[in-house]
């Protein structure tokens, strides 16, 4: 059975300043449905470039990216939008919020663009992660963690079958932080597949599998050590 996300010697190089710079050198990667996936390393160990090419906002140098039957190494401009429009939903780490719309809108936004366009009450979304008395509110009259949680809203809601979150707890509280992951495992249990991007270890407690990389390559790929434990059991 093919695997929903497949990466297959795939490279990703930029020229800076007359150098190469290697960011991923010959992955490879297999991904199911319905994984709660946490990509863990250190800064300019390729992981949010893994996630940029997944989600079709960059191209790879070299080798082959299959997701949900979409071909992204070769895909034109117009094939990649599709794609980012109804296959994947992105929590930046720089939140992406539009300035002039409210709370609700922004979610609302992002039905629209997936083609989702009155099927999702934003109230009940923005209540899922704690904003429910948000709705009206602008993205400066919110905390750096509100805004995150907007943009995990707006996520939610589009309903793609790819999650793609880097950092997703980066601007949260304990409290907060522990409230979307468990959104997030929801969303993976009810047959999404979640990547999570992030430097916090005890967050890859809670994966179903854990990707280790290091200077573009996958240094550790497996299951979490000592088992998946419980949301609840989680301290930060």
């Amino acid at each position: 059975m093919p695997q929903l996300i497949e990466l297959r010697d795939v490279s990703r190089r930029y020229t800076v300043g007359g150098a190469t710079v290697t960011a991923l050198e010959a992955v490879n990667l297999g991904i199911d449905a319905g994984e709660f996936v946490v990509v863990l390393g250190p800064s300019g160990s390729g992981k949010t470039t893994l996630l940029n090419l997944i989600g079709g906002l960059d191209t790879p140098t070299e080798g082959e990216i299959v997701v949900a039957g979409h071909r992204l190494a070769h895909a034109r401009r117009g094939d990649l939008f599709r794609y980012r429009r109804e296959t994947v939903s992105f929590i930046f780490q720089t939140f992406n919020l539009f300035p002039g719309l409210t709370a609700a809108e922004n979610v609302m936004f992002g039905t629209d663009v997936a083609g989702r366009h009155g099927t999702i009450d934003p109230e009940h979304v923005l209540a899922q992660v704690g904003l429910g008395d948000r709705l009206h509110h602008f993205p400066h009259q919110l905390s750096g963690g509100e805004q995150q949680r907007v943009a995990i809203a707006r996520a939610l809601a589009t309903g793609n079958p790819v999650m793609l979150a880097d950092e997703p707890t980066g601007e949260l509280d304990f409290r907060t932080g522990v409230q979307i992951l468990e959104l997030l495992h929801a969303q993976a249990h009810a047959g999404s597949t979640i990547l999570v991007v992030t430097h916090n270890r005890e967050i890859a407690r809670v994966a179903d599998r854990v990707i280790e990389l290091s200077s573009g390559h996958i240094v550790a790929d497996g299951p979490p050590e000592g088992g998946s434990v419980p949301i609840a059991d989680l301290r930060w």
